[in-house]
């Protein structure tokens, strides 16, 4: 989105808050701390952006704007914030005239939460759930609501419903895989996404996730390698290639990562990526700062 960044970390849900991922990491290293704080604020659930909305990546913005509402044909992750107000006012109104058509309230929701409006989000998904309790696609996005709003446990449930044993889904795998992470089940998580893997071989959102996986326990290295085969893959998009820019930069390599993070972006987009990959980085190294004076302090005493 223009004036958003695309950094997409384990997507969608930001419910997880600086305050629950420092009590996450007491039990994880130094630096496992760091890297968590930092994807917190790098929006940490886009796993689900990327496994769910349709449900993924490749299937980003299928329901077309046109069909719903004169707004813009412009797609929605392309919007800046001025278009996806407009659009957002469109489609509620459209919403409001019908809230129980299929297409109108998983667009409507969509919108919302890509403008930070998850408990809306999630209350038209519950109405548009109801009006559809066995459509798939209708159940990914209520489980995709229910996580970004911090209904972990719930979205777990809705996600399974969805899926069916005797044929799977690959994305509701993967989307399965994002609320285990934001859970800190990782090594759940991470056996959904190689199932998923299994199913749809090289498929560069799964592996952006599975890198994202080991982002969150601290293993920066492990997950660069997992970024990096999932950049170089033909279906991979501008998000994956946003999450190794992430990756490197956590590493230290700030000039590689403002390189990454720029390229097949307008220049909207790219100053506001590069913008706030400093700022997240420059937090990251406020806390090896403050890391590095609470062990010399330790040491001092010793």
């Amino acid at each position: 989105m223009g004036n958003a960044p695309l950094f997409i970390a384990l997507e969608d849900g930001r419910a997880t808050t600086d305050e629950t991922m420092m009590t996450a990491s007491k039990t994880s290293s130094t630096r496992s701390f760091i890297s968590h704080s930092s994807v917190a604020h790098a929006a940490i659930f886009i796993c689900l952006a990327m496994a769910v909305s349709g449900c993924n990546t490749s299937k980003r913005d299928t329901i077309t704007t046109g069909s719903i509402a004169k707004t813009s044909s412009t797609p929605l992750d392309n919007m800046d914030a001025a278009q996806l107000a407009e659009t957002e006012r469109a489609i509620g109104g459209a919403y409001v005239k019908d809230p129980r058509n299929r297409d109108i309230g998983l667009r409507y929701a969509t919108v919302l939460g890509m403008t930070g409006k998850h408990a809306q989000a999630l209350a038209v998904m519950q109405q548009v759930a109801i009006a559809n309790p066995s459509d798939r696609q209708v159940l990914a996005a209520y489980g995709k609501a229910q996580a970004a709003a911090g209904q972990l446990e719930q979205a777990l449930g809705t996600i399974g419903r969805a899926q069916t044993p005797d044929h799977p889904d690959w994305r509701l795998m993967s989307a399965e895989g994002a609320v285990l992470d934001q859970l800190g089940r990782s090594e759940e998580a991470r056996q959904k996404y190689r199932s998923a893997l299994q199913t749809q071989p090289n498929e560069p959102s799964i592996m952006s996730n599975l890198g994202m996986s080991y982002v969150l326990s601290g293993d920066l290295k492990t997950a660069e390698t997992y970024m990096r085969n999932a950049a170089q893959q033909p279906a991979a998009d501008s998000r994956v290639r946003q999450n190794l820019a992430l990756v490197v930069g956590l590493q230290g390599r700030f000039s590689e990562a403002e390189t990454i993070a720029r390229k097949e972006l307008s220049q909207q987009q790219a100053d506001t990526n590069v913008t706030y990959l400093r700022s997240m980085l420059s937090q990251q190294n406020s806390w090896a700062k403050l890391a590095d004076k609470d062990k010399a302090a330790k040491s001092a005493v010793n």
